[in-house]
């Protein structure tokens, strides 16, 4: 075939909607809305907001700026911050509170929008450009309200231009507090490179916390880089309470092991300080850790062990909520890789069921339907995969059932060679990327959308607001 074909064919437009990229997949299912087309819709995603009306709980300003700033240890890093910080502010909630933040945008020239990660918020308020809203131009600003119904480790960043905007400071923590509050000490660990500084919250090197022996602390642990990160306590055995936002059931002592905490996941980690010595938490190496002990204690020497935490058996059953088995709608995501030309640049692109963006399946489902998705991964590297606005719960591993706690996800770690299948229930209308969590592979193409049939989007991606979701 002639290269200049295909040269031509890979060209993606400067003004599209998301909801025009590639071919429908139903999945087995019907088409409800009574077309062949994946376009068409009755209910606008600017339609599916939080509440509109009502006091909120909690209320925030987030200023955004592309500025130079000091990090927590001192060192300078020119980037992107909010409230002259990065990591920005941390977020606190109690679970069923009403949630405002106002995002300002006063000086990032791409603009920048706001994204939940990993909760599950109405569609309008997901905050990805050109798909739920329009980026935040310089001087405009833009109100996300939503109820915060389910209690757990989270963290927001910009969808827009997120590759590089994620990576230079535009992110922040998120924590939604139990109706019940946990009597337990909380440690927050936000673990972040800037220009190849690992830090935990912005600090670079070994920190020190201070805390009585005998005390439990929950240790919640985000990772918003773009690659698994090898973390845990050492120094006393600790349980795995909950992964990306969801309690564990029957979490058992683990003896420092490390957990492998996948790009833009969380764990929240349970133990208590000993009565001699203290726990250190790993921030991807001993090098970069938080000591949690009482004054004067030493940090433990010993390092992370292998083979390391499995959630795949890790707790004990208890139901799902859902029957995988009677599935309404059963997809595959095979990720691949292959040369050829994307948006007229030459490479080796990922490939999402042997095609290039932006001709990928859109995953078509309907409201209340159960869905099965098999992932597998022959690229020759490793995905978080994240879906958006839904939790997914983990039924197999390369063949090899689940056998212990639900495990529900929003960012799972694929390793190359490695299938997953996960099943979810489609509770949450709209139009949500599902795509790579290591953020530049998302911007080389392996990202597509999950879409409710009769949900359209008025928004753009490019056009005159330069929305770029990534």
């Amino acid at each position: 075939m002639p290269l200049g074909y295909l040269w031509a064919t890979s060209l993606v437009p400067n003004d599209y909607s998301a909801l025009d990229m590639g071919y429908a997949d139903y999945g087995g299912g019907p088409a409800t809305d009574g077309h062949s087309g994946h376009h068409m819709g009755t209910t606008s995603v600017a339609e599916l907001t939080g509440p509109t009306t009502g006091t909120p709980d909690v209320t925030v300003t987030l200023t955004a700026r592309k500025q130079k700033f000091n990090l927590a240890s001192g060192e300078s890093f020119d980037g992107f911050t909010l409230n002259g910080s990065s990591p920005g502010p941390l977020i606190r909630a109690r679970q069923g509170d009403l949630v405002q933040v106002t995002l300002v945008n006063e000086s990032v020239p791409d603009g920048a929008t706001l994204h939940w990660h990993g909760i599950d918020v109405p569609n309008a308020e997901d905050g990805v450009a050109g798909v739920t809203q329009d980026a935040v131009k310089p001087g405009g600003k833009h109100v996300y309200r939503f109820r915060v119904d389910q209690a757990g480790s989270y963290w927001y960043h910009s969808h827009q231009v997120s590759s590089k905007q994620v990576r230079d400071g535009l992110f922040g923590g998120m924590v939604i507090e139990p109706r019940q509050a946990d009597p337990a000490r909380e440690v927050v660990a936000a673990i972040h490179t800037y220009a190849d500084r690992r830090t935990i919250n912005g600090r670079t090197g070994s920190q020190r916390l201070e805390v009585p022996a005998g005390t439990r602390v929950r240790v919640r642990v985000i990772n918003t880089d773009n690659a698994v990160v090898k973390t845990g306590l050492v120094g006393a055995p600790y349980k795995v309470l909950a992964a990306d936002g969801r309690d564990l059931h029957g979490p058992t002592p683990i003896d420092g092991a490390a957990y492998l905490l996948p790009a833009g996941g969380r764990v929240d980690l349970e133990a208590t300080v000993p009565a001699t010595g203290a726990l250190r938490l790993d921030g991807g190496s001993a090098a970069t850790s938080v000591t949690i002990g009482s004054a004067g204690s030493e940090p433990p020497a010993a390092a992370l062990s292998s083979p390391a935490v499995d959630l795949l058996s890790y707790g004990t059953p208890t139901p799902l909520g859902l029957d995988p088995e009677k599935a309404d709608r059963r997809f595959e995501y095979r990720i691949g890789r292959r040369p050829g030309f994307l948006d007229g640049v030459p490479g080796l692109w990922w490939t999402i069921n042997g095609h290039k963006f932006p001709d990928v399946p859109m995953y078509m489902v309907a409201e209340g339907d159960v869905v099965r998705m098999k992932i597998s991964n022959s690229s020759g590297q490793a995905h978080p995969m994240h879906l958006h606005g839904h939790h997914a719960v983990v039924l197999s591993r390369n063949g090899k059932a689940a056998t212990g706690s639900p495990w529900w996800v929003d960012t799972l770690e694929v390793g190359d060679g490695e299938s997953y299948e996960i099943a979810f229930l489609a509770d949450n209308p709209g139009v949500w990327m599902d795509h790579c969590h290591n953020l530049p592979h998302a911007s080389q193409g392996l990202m597509t959308h999950l879409a409710y049939e009769g949900v359209t989007t008025p928004y753009r991606i490019g056009g005159d607001n330069h929305n770029e979701p990534e």
